[in-house]
C-alpha cells in the first residue's frame, strides 16, 4: 500500500478513500520494526490494554464491525463477548505483532475492494441507535476519524516503547 494523502483524482470518493488508506498505512508505518514485547508494552498504569498490539487489533475489528456487520448486515462473529467486551484488545496480548499486522492489512484490502464497487450514497443494512440507516460515505468518514485518532495513540506509545518518532 502506498502511503500518500494525495488522491489520484479529486472526486469525493477518491479523496475519502485516499485519506482512509493513508490513515491505514500510517498504522503499518508506525509499527515497522517494532518488537512483540514493545508492541505489548502498556505504559499507562490505569490502561493495561492501551498498547500498540491491542490498538491495531482493535482497528482491524472496528473495520469488520462497520463494514461487515453494520453496513452489509452480516451476523457478528467477533472476539468480544459480554464477559470480555474488549476481547479484540485482550486477544492481541497473545498474538505475534506480525500476525496482527497481516490480518489488519488483509482486512483493509477486503474492505477497500468492497468500497470500490459501491456508491457513497449506498445505505447500510443495519440501523444506528437512532433507528436510521447510514451511508457508505459516513462509514468511510468514521473510519478515517477512528483510525487517525488511534494513530495518535500509536505514535505516542511507539515513542514511549523504543524512542522512534516521526510521521
Amino acid at each position: 500500500m502506498t502511503r500518500t494523502d494525495v488522491p489520484t483524482s479529486w472526486d469525493e470518493k477518491t479523496t475519502l478513500t485516499t485519506f482512509l488508506d493513508y490513515a491505514r498505512s500510517t498504522v503499518l508505518h508506525k509499527c515497522a520494526g517494532l518488537s512483540d514485547e514493545d508492541a505489548r508494552s502498556a505504559p499507562l498504569p490505569g490502561s493495561p490494554l492501551t498498547n500498540i498490539a491491542s490498538l491495531v487489533n482493535h482497528l482491524r475489528w472496528v473495520e469488520y464491525w462497520w463494514f461487515q456487520v453494520m453496513f452489509l448486515g452480516e451476523e457478528e462473529d467477533a472476539p468480544w463477548t459480554e464477559e470480555d467486551p474488549d476481547g479484540e484488545m485482550t486477544v492481541a496480548l497473545t498474538l505475534p505483532l506480525a500476525d496482527i499486522l497481516a490480518d489488519y492489512e488483509a482486512t483493509c484490502a477486503k474492505y477497500r475492494e468492497l468500497v470500490a464497487g459501491l456508491d457513497l450514497d449506498a445505505l447500510s443494512e443495519r440501523k444506528n441507535r437512532a433507528g436510521q440507516r447510514f451511508t457508505l460515505r459516513w462509514v468511510i468518514t468514521h473510519m478515517v476519524e477512528e483510525t487517525s485518532r488511534h494513530n495518535g495513540h500509536i505514535d505516542l506509545l511507539r515513542e514511549m516503547a523504543d524512542g522512534v518518532t516521526g510521521s
